[in-house]
């Protein structure tokens, strides 16, 4: 449990306008009051109110004028008694009015202590929590959309809902063990709960699977640039970032490692991958950015073979649910190309495109099939609710391997009082992703030291 004393913090970026110091906590109220002036005391003011005023130092004078926004337990962000002052956004006087609170008996708040405290106070669960963090950093309106999602619950009810299904397949063992001393005695047929756990374990696999579009779209969709050398990889990742990040240059091998590079289009965020020029080679420092080149190119999403009509594409063999698109570069400079169809694990494939990055020409082209590819990539998702953390997939792995043992268990006649263990197992790490009674303080650190100071 946390300690029961009163932070406060900076709640806002530096540079800005207008700046925000957030209070809470037990004393919340009165800390502040001892710092502020206005028509009344915050002391006896209503919860949710707004007042103007002025910040006064130790010797009297003014350090700024502010509105105080106060917030009494438990209906504020922390479940706590809270004030935000609203002042300038001089960094001068938010580190000397964060000052004034401590002089006061305040504490300088940790990374994500407000949100921890929102966590601990029921007022989020876990996976809540941490969609927060994921809002402030989302870059794109698709990572936006599901982090707020997950930030309102709908991602946690979808949770519960299962959370809800194990604990009654549970209960059904757990009653049995009650009466352990009755031999042959069972509550429910084991066909039954063979089913039950089928059913379920298909459940978390179908959530688990979401995980890669889920991690696309939060991180950013991976493109891998692959072709010959010099065949204009680096020039197409320059012109599709829009600033010179590969060095382009007429020597093969130039390129000898993965160079990548994130920009939005449209409400998607893609990560382009340079990768070296594929070839023979007996440069050892070449053949390793080659065999990087490979492996980048298997794990991406969507791969751009590259040609310039002066050499083939490249051989490659789609897996499934990735979209190869062949792309003839340097328009520009040959005017006929061979139209070879572009090669894709879907059927709806789209043509092989013909673009001149140098030149502008083609690329509002590409950029819109990449949109378009994205777009079916969400669009295929048939779940309501989609993974995007690392934590929660491990979480999941973890219980469907508990529940795989428990259909094992029950297939092969295992007493109850195993499967039952195996259940709680699957129970538990499933708890993990939404925070049960008792989450783990290493969890608990490692989630909200992600988080910036006054959040």
């Amino acid at each position: 449990m946390f300690e029961q004393d009163t932070i406060c913090a900076v709640a806002t970026a530096a540079g800005g306008a207008i700046g925000i110091v957030r209070i809470s906590g037990p004393d919340a109220i009165a800390i502040a009051d001892k710092v502020f002036q206005g028509r009344e005391s915050l002391c006896g003011v209503r919860s949710h109110t707004l007042h103007f005023g002025r910040i006064v130092t130790a010797d009297g004078g003014t350090l700024d004028e502010v509105l105080a926004s106060v917030f009494k337990a438990p209906h504020s962000y922390t479940g706590e008694d809270s004030v935000e002052f609203s002042c300038h956004g001089s960094r001068f006087i938010l580190q000397e009015l964060c000052r004034l609170l401590v002089a006061h008996g305040c504490r300088g708040a940790e990374p994500g202590e407000f949100t921890r405290r929102a966590f601990l106070n029921r007022r989020l669960d876990l996976a809540q929590a941490e969609a927060v963090a994921d809002v402030i950093a989302s870059d794109s309106a698709a990572s936006h959309r599901l982090a707020m999602r997950q930030m309102r619950g709908e991602y946690s009810s979808g949770l519960k809902a299962l959370r809800n299904e194990l604990t009654e397949l549970a209960s059904l063992l757990e009653l049995e063990l009650d009466f352990s001393d009755h031999e042959d005695l069972e509550f429910v047929d084991r066909e039954v709960l063979m089913d039950k756990c089928q059913h379920l374990e298909d459940e978390i696999s179908s959530l688990a699977d979401t995980f890669s579009v889920g991690n696309a779209i939060k991180n950013g969709i991976s493109v891998a640039i692959i072709g010959s050398p010099n065949v204009g990889k680096s020039t197409l990742l320059n012109a599709l970032v829009h600033e010179n990040r590969a060095i382009v240059s007429e020597v093969q091998g130039t390129t000898r490692d993965t160079v990548d590079a994130t920009v939005t289009l449209s409400s998607h965020t893609f990560r382009f991958i340079d990768t070296a020029g594929l070839r023979k080679t007996d440069d050892v420092v070449e053949q390793m950015g080659i065999e990087r080149s490979i492996r980048a190119a298997k794990d991406a999403q969507i791969v751009l073979l590259l040609s310039d009509g002066n050499s083939s594409f490249p051989v490659f063999v789609a897996s499934e649910g990735q979209t190869v698109i062949k792309v003839l570069t340097k328009s520009d400079i040959a005017s006929s190309h061979d139209s070879p169809t572009t090669g894709s694990a879907s059927e709806d494939a789209p043509p092989c495109l013909s673009v001149s990055a140098l030149k502008g020409r083609g690329m509002d082209t590409l950029e819109n099939t990449l949109v378009r590819v994205a777009d079916s990539l969400y669009a295929s998702n048939s779940c309501d609710i989609i993974v995007t953390n690392i934590r929660h997939y491990h979480s999941l792995l973890k219980s469907k391997a508990s529940l795989q043992r428990v259909s094992e268990g029950l297939r092969q006649g295992i007493p109850s009082e195993f499967v039952a263990q195996d259940l709680r197992q699957c129970l538990s790490a499933l708890s993990e992703i939404l925070g049960g009674e008792i989450v783990a303080d290493d969890i608990l650190g490692t989630v909200f030291s992600k988080f910036c100071i006054g959040k």
